[in-house]
């Protein structure tokens, strides 16, 4: 079949643009199909294809293949399902274009699910396509030789379970400061595929992280539209505070009543701990709380102030940027600003400090308040979840 042109100049310029990952020429329906005896010829549809260009938007990527009516009517149509404002660099986007006008627009949102608009007889239409996804359990156990993340990768599996992990135990283990070789891990979680593709993992389903003679495990339980982790006997691990305010870096010095100023060259109380980390390096809030204050605080450069429950005040200094405003609710874990190296100071880290009661406490030794338990009512559905889920850990990685 003879492959068909393009059907106006508009597009023809539209195809000499650049960037576009692939192009393809179809008929709009019918391919390969002559129309039938005594009907209208039927219109070819011209398909374009491209991605979302680094700090590049919707217009700028479909600039020469829409005008700006074109476009204002697609993002008016996708706006109750999803808002193309917010694209992301690299997702794919198409348009169908025919000499009568755009046909239909289509922007992978994720993996997973792709916006779709379609031009209809009363107007455009527009709707989300889910891809099916099938959830398989997978089994992953390790030993600590350098790292979380290696010995994670060793196991087979993918970086980010060592995230994951991480933040299950936060509260618990100073994943900074307080992995030592020979620690170990294994856990069950859910491999999300399409056909034979993986995608990403779900959540993890039951964990066991060992330090020493210590064993933490831990249990996802969901009840009531929210999830969380649990000891076997329905302890939460969440608890008020994290352990640190960082992931993954390391402190530079502890809490002090008379530490050598690396700047002022004197003796004083140094009543907080110092995490080493690149500049940029995400800040997160170590427990739900109330910004008092937010900027340049003297010699803590620029500083963010939280007050939280039961007279708990943390401190977050020599930030490179402030993500929050005085006055704002903050959640346990919310960004609120980067690792910089702003006031006295002599390489970028974060200044951590904690008050209780209107006075400085070593972030590292104080007793913090525990999390709510289970409600005694869903007792005996966790126990039972629970079993379950740990009897399916993989044995212990081989040292």
């Amino acid at each position: 079949m003879r492959r068909p042109a393009f059907c106006s100049p508009r597009l023809r310029r539209a195809a000499a643009g650049a960037s576009l990952l692939a192009l393809l020429l179809l008929p709009c329906e019918f391919v390969g199909r002559a129309a039938p005896a005594g009907a209208a010829p039927l219109l070819e549809a011209t398909v374009l294809r491209g991605t979302i260009p680094r700090g590049g938007t919707l217009g700028s990527a479909l600039q020469g293949a829409l005008d700006g009516a074109q476009l204002h009517e697609i993002v008016a149509a996708a706006r109750p399902l999803h808002d193309l404002a917010r694209v992301a660099t690299g997702q794919p986007w198409g348009l169908a274009l025919r000499p009568d006008g755009l046909l239909a627009f289509t922007y992978g949102i994720d993996t997973l699910r792709t916006l779709r608009v379609e031009r209809a007889a009363t107007g455009w239409q527009a709707r989300i396509v889910t891809r099916d996804v099938t959830a398989r359990a997978a089994t992953f156990a390790g030993t600590i030789e350098s790292s979380l993340f290696a010995a994670v990768t060793a196991s087979g599996a993918r970086d980010q379970l060592a995230l994951d992990l991480a933040e299950i135990f936060a509260w618990d283990v100073d994943f900074n400061t307080e992995l030592q070789r020979g620690d170990s891990f294994r856990l069950v979680v859910d491999e999300l595929a399409v056909g034979d593709r993986f995608v990403r993992y779900g959540p993890i389903r039951a964990a066991e992280f060992r330090r020493g003679e210590r064993v933490l495990r831990a249990v996802r339980f969901e009840a009531d539209g929210r999830a969380g982790y649990y000891a076997p006997d329905g302890t939460p691990l969440r608890k008020a505070f994290l352990r640190s305010p960082l992931r993954f870096t390391r402190i530079s010095s502890g809490f002090s009543t008379r530490r050598l100023h690396p700047v002022l060259g004197i003796r004083r109380p140094h009543l907080g701990i110092d995490y080493a980390a690149p500049t940029g390096t995400p800040v997160q809030a170590a427990a739900d709380g109330t910004v008092l204050s937010a900027g340049w605080e003297g010699g803590f450069g620029k500083t963010v102030r939280l007050r939280h429950a039961n007279g708990f005040e943390t401190l977050y200094g020599h930030l490179s940027r402030i993500d929050v405003r005085r006055g704002a609710r903050v959640t346990q874990g919310d960004r609120i600003g980067a690792v910089g190296s702003t006031g006295l100071s002599t390489g970028p880290h974060l200044d951590y400090r904690m008050k209780r009661g209107g006075a400085w406490v070593n972030p590292l030794a104080v007793q913090l308040p525990p999390a709510e338990p289970i409600a005694a009512a869903l007792r005996p559905v966790f126990l039972r979840q629970a079993a379950l889920a740990l009897a399916a850990l993989p044995p212990p990685a081989i040292s």
